[in-house]
């Protein structure tokens, strides 16, 4: 595996630093190959024309546009892809290898945000735990493109359990973070609180957190008349809510109150005909999320990773000791959950191909962020890997990853390299067609039809 290529804007275009770039009004990609993000075959010896940050033209290069005053780039041998966006990640919750509310500043969020960017995501979804005014501050500004780093979405708080999900001791996080109603009005004032803040949904966690583990005790759990309650009242509102789920029974149960999103894959038994069926008939979104449960045991059973240059690029020196520590490697492994895990990632896998194989609306995201083991970029890349591995080809991934994934979000100003589209592009170094690996070759990415900044 290649390095992870950051952009650096005076080797790309010597003498024009990325000030002076961000003021000039066309760019032409010249001679480039495009995978669209539609699900379409990569077309070969394309030009891109990108004006004032969006996308103007797709043509073959035979019909390339004359635009006298574009900077002309030569993309011969690279792939453009748009950029990738993640529909569940979060911001704010881990440095190094530490969790919690002490790590929501704004300098740390940011940092995160360029570090998505750098690996290619350009737009990301924290779905939950998150403070206010802070995080809403920044989701403006990044909107605006005011900061360095991945445009931003996401959710204000979002609502859990007293006492249950998500799980005050792994997570670190106080009232400021998630909402706990423990009746159908506080519920319903918790949306109200969440709306009055410009939350793009409303998330509720509906897991007893045993992930599998035979024996576990579990955590206490949702009632329905909660659930109910925030889902309906959500509506009102006009916000759609995403829900945190691990097994097919919660899934079914929420899907049958009309949630609009499951915010994670179903891991503990096959999807069934009644599942698919509502899920289809509700319009409801899918997000897998792989990654999340590999995340638990990749590093303690893969240790040549710390050899790979592309993990490098988002990996904290003081998560570095902890992954080359032979102890902590050992004590991974031999807890439950690692095998368990390895459980969730088959079962869910299997249940991506069938979902999609079904028709059902499926987006991307991985978790990532949420806890110090998914790593920001690196994490969104390894999703890629096991989507393909699950059976689904790499445009298909490729696919989910963009169009669908934005499309998911509403986002119909990008996600798709087409004109009027926002000019969100990754530069690969050669053809993720048959390759999904080729993800991390990057060559440089552009938001907004500026270069990226270069590295942290």
């Amino acid at each position: 595996m290649k390095k992870l290529l950051l952009l650096c804007v005076s080797a790309l275009i010597p003498g024009l630093s990325a000030s002076a770039y961000a003021a000039e009004t066309s760019t032409l990609f010249e001679h480039v190959r495009v995978i669209d993000g539609t699900g379409a075959p990569a077309r070969t010896d394309m030009a891109v024309l990108v004006r004032h940050g969006k996308i103007t033209a797709v043509t073959p290069m035979a019909q390339a546009p004359s635009v006298p005053d574009a900077k002309i780039i030569n993309l011969a041998g690279q792939t453009m892809i748009p950029g990738l966006v993640s529909d569940h990640s979060h911001v704010g919750l881990v440095s190094g290898t530490s969790s919690g509310s002490a790590n929501f500043t704004r300098d740390n969020i940011l940092a995160q945000l360029r570090q998505f960017e750098l690996y290619g995501v350009t737009t990301v979804v924290a779905l939950g735990v998150t403070k206010s005014p802070l995080f809403d501050d920044l989701r403006r500004e990044q909107h605006a493109g005011l900061n360095a780093g991945a445009d931003l979405f996401g959710v204000d708080q979002g609502i859990g359990v007293p006492d249950g999900a998500p799980p005050v001791g792994m997570m670190h996080v106080g009232d400021a973070q998630v909402l706990r109603p423990a009746t159908p009005d506080e519920a319903r004032a918790d949306v109200d609180k969440m709306a009055s803040e410009g939350t793009d949904l409303v998330k509720i966690w509906v897991d007893n957190f045993k992930n599998g583990v035979p024996g576990k005790s579990g955590l206490p759990v949702m009632k329905s008349e909660i659930t109910q309650a925030v889902i309906t009242h959500s509506h009102e509102k006009n916000l759609r809510v995403a829900a945190h789920i691990h097994d097919l029974h919660y899934a079914k149960e929420l899907v049958g109150q009309h949630v609009d999103i499951l915010a994670h894959g179903v891991r503990d038994q096959p999807a069934d005909s009644a599942l698919i069926s509502a899920m289809k008939a509700g319009g409801v979104w899918y997000i897998p999320t792989i990654s999340l449960d590999e995340s638990v045991y990749l590093f303690a059973e893969k240790p040549e990773l710390l050899d790979d240059p592309e993990l490098a690029q988002g990996l904290n020196p003081a998560l570095r000791a902890q992954f080359a520590d032979p102890a902590w490697r050992e004590k991974t492994l031999a807890n439950p959950l690692a095998d368990a895990s390895r459980k969730a990632v088959a079962m869910n896998q299997k249940n991506l191909v069938i979902l999609t194989h079904a028709g059902v609306n499926v987006g991307f995201g991985t978790d990532s962020g949420a806890t110090p083991l998914r790593i920001p970029g690196f994490a969104e890349h390894r999703e890629l890997r096991l989507i393909v591995a699950a059976g689904l080809t790499p445009l298909e991934a490729l696919h989910l990853a963009t169009a669908q994934a934005a499309a998911l979000m509403h986002l119909t100003d990008r996600g798709i390299i087409a004109p009027g589209k926002r000019a969100d592009l990754v530069i690969l170094k050669s053809d993720p067609t048959d390759d999904i690996t080729a993800v991390d070759q990057i060559a440089s990415v552009w938001r907004g039809g500026e270069p990226a900044q270069p590295a942290l």
